[in-house]
């Protein structure tokens, strides 16, 4: 059992970053895969980005180049920094550990 926090999310224009966080109650050292999700209204959740303990990264093509996602396993945290954000990045971004634990999820809301 693990429980997630996000954070980090917010109002931001377009072209703009933000670096979500997600905070990990215990070592996450044993974990094989952290990632990131989003979902936007209306639609399905969707895989932006995960990171193996190796530190093998894989990203969606929407997003591959702008977010770039890391682990501290040291640290027990997650992050993914968002650049070059666009309006279609608007979501509520979900952390998720292994293949069962979530996150509650943080807005991300990208508009002029």
């Amino acid at each position: 059992q693990v429980q997630l926090v996000e954070s980090g999310g917010g109002l931001v224009q377009p072209g703009g970053s933000l670096r979500l966080s997600c905070a990990a109650s215990r070592n996450i050292f044993t974990i094989a895969t952290m990632g990131w999700y989003r979902q936007a209204p209306g639609k399905q959740r969707e895989l932006v980005a995960t990171i193996s303990s190796a530190g093998v990264t894989n990203y969606a093509d929407s997003v591959k180049g702008r977010f770039t996602i890391s682990r501290d396993n040291a640290k027990n945290t997650v992050s993914l920094q968002m650049n070059s954000l666009k309006p279609e990045d608007t979501a509520v971004y979900y952390c998720k550990a292994g293949a069962a634990f979530w996150g509650q999820g943080t807005q991300v809301t990208v508009s002029s």
